[in-house]
């Protein structure tokens, strides 16, 4: 993926609506899967959450 960096006047912003309408399912599952990622490095550590692993069963 190509970086662009675009420069706009504050009136002149582009509507971030149209661009994600504009997308595939797929670009945009795949835009969501990029954030997931990179928020799990940064905030986690690189640790994903996790089930617990030992359950206790109440009847």
């Amino acid at each position: 993926m190509e970086r662009v960096v675009k420069k706009y006047k504050l009136n002149e912003e582009p509507n971030d609506l149209e661009f994600w309408l504009k997308k595939s399912y797929t670009e945009r599952l795949q835009a969501l899967e990029d954030l997931r990622e990179h928020y799990i490095k940064f905030f986690l550590n690189g640790n994903r959450p996790r089930f617990q692993r030992v359950y206790r069963v109440i009847k």
